[in-house]
């Protein structure tokens, strides 16, 4: 006979589904610096009881996703310049470790995935679409970093990645970015010709240069 979920179970499953598409639109820069978020509002939204809505929203607070004030009011971060510079120092130490820890597995089929990767956000950028370009950025880094097999350090930059999100829409609106990202194709170079420290470089040179550009 199968065993029917109980109540616990049923709340758990809803809380996780909400938890992970509410992380992935804060991540991807879909909700702005500052914005309120209800429980009533989420619950609404992903159609849940307030539980599963609490419980998503207390997880994310948790990670620095989401920010609770003393009054109760929850909204995503509003980050000072101070906490823009330590989160793109983070970066640069994590990310540029996990692309040296990559380079030994970076074979060929990874290098034109990271180029058809960095065409689409070519392409974002081109279409002036900020949340397309925090989106395949990410994936274009991300699809790098799993070849370290460093899953620990991966999962401290996606919670860094995850802090800044609303920020990073900021910065790409502000700066009206109508290039490709030169950085990338550095990377990739780096990737091809096995050059360590040409990579440390690209890498450190492109996960720090707009944030600092905006924290001044």
């Amino acid at each position: 006979m199968l065993s029917q979920n109980r109540p616990h179970d049923l709340s758990s499953s809803a809380h996780d589904r909400v938890y992970r598409r509410l992380r992935t639109r804060i991540m991807h820069g879909e909700i702005a610096p500052g914005q309120a978020l209800t429980l009533r509002g989420i619950g609404k939204e992903f159609e849940v009881s307030m539980t599963p809505a609490r419980e998503a929203v207390r997880r994310l607070v948790a990670e620095g996703a989401l920010f609770l004030s003393n009054s109760g009011r929850v909204s995503t971060p509003e980050l000072t310049s101070e906490r823009m510079e330590e989160l793109a120092a983070l970066r640069a130490l994590l990310e540029v470790e996990l692309s040296s820890r990559a380079l030994p597995r970076a074979h060929m089929a990874l290098i034109d995935r990271l180029q058809t990767i960095n065409g689409n956000v070519t392409q974002a950028v081109e279409n002036r679409d900020a949340v397309a370009y925090i989106r395949t950025n990410l994936e274009f880094h991300r699809t790098l970093y799993l070849r370290a097999q460093a899953p620990a350090m991966l999962a401290m930059a996606e919670t860094v990645w995850l802090q800044l999100g609303p920020t990073m829409r900021a910065l790409y609106g502000r700066l009206r970015k109508s290039d490709p990202p030169h950085f990338h194709r550095l990377i990739i170079a780096a990737l091809k010709a096995g050059d360590e420290p040409g990579l440390r470089l690209a890498v450190r040179s492109d996960v720090t240069q707009g944030l600092r550009m905006l924290a001044r």
